[in-house]
């Protein structure tokens, strides 16, 4: 297991290769300019302890509703378990890839593997964390090998992914990979077209970017994914991006 020393320098030549030019450590930008109109923002801690717990209960329902899964023939080609989404409820940025992998199969999660490291250290390079986002994908049960997900399997899922979103109410959703991005923007375009524009979504931002597992395969990408995530950061900091 690699030590922390090596993670850091991991970490800083993947901001590096991105062309993070350095860090800023006032945070205040990842806050949003208009709390006080903000519909998650409480002028009192008890009331916000109140918003928060509401959140994780309609959440808690929706995974209620899915159950023990069987909607389609998911349930029968493999999965283990379903994958339903992990972060903070009260999250300004979410992120929606495809559909649960090998790792995320195991162990209940999104986003646990290769992928999600890299998607880690995406988070980290615009002063965020994991648990300041939340990550869901379309489809909460692994296809077999990984394959895509067909349109029945999403006609099945996705009224689920749409009931996170509206009860997250993120300020971003970013679309990641072609599958995540066709999927929400229902386009055939491929991810090359889509990405580097900033879409109106379910009364949100949308941005599509390049999927963590791309990157692995091509990391000459990952210049596109920073200005992708600098669109992202804009936004979180209330400046107005086109």
């Amino acid at each position: 297991m690699p030590n922390t020393r090596d993670l850091l320098s991991e970490h800083l030549k993947f901001f590096g290769e991105l062309g993070v030019a350095g860090f800023r450590k006032d945070a205040t930008w990842s806050t949003r300019a208009d709390a006080e109109a903000d519909r998650k923002v409480s002028t009192t801690s008890s009331d916000l302890q109140v918003g928060h717990a509401d959140l994780v209960s309609r959440l808690a329902s929706i995974r209620e509703d899915i159950g023990d899964c069987t909607r389609c023939k998911l349930h029968t080609l493999g999965r283990q378990q379903i994958v339903f989404g992990s972060g903070n409820p009260n999250a300004d940025l979410m992120f929606v890839g495809e559909a649960p992998g090998r790792d995320e199969d195991i162990q209940g999660m999104p986003f646990v593997g290769r992928s999600g490291q890299k998607l880690t250290q995406i988070i980290e390079a615009i002063g965020l964390t994991r648990d300041d986002v939340y990550i869901a994908n379309v489809i909460k049960c692994r296809p077999p090998e990984n394959r895509n997900p067909e349109p029945d399997e999403v006609a099945s899922c996705e009224p689920f992914l749409f009931r996170q979103i509206d009860t997250i109410r993120p300020k971003v959703i970013v679309a990641l990979g072609t599958f995540a991005a066709k999927s929400l923007l229902k386009t055939a375009e491929p991810i090359s077209r889509l990405r580097g524009r900033v879409y109106d979504y379910r009364g949100v931002k949308l941005i599509p970017t390049f999927h963590p597992a791309f990157l692995l395969r091509n990391p000459s990408c990952r210049r596109e994914v920073w200005e992708d995530m600098k669109k992202v950061r804009a936004i979180l900091s209330g400046e107005d991006v086109a």
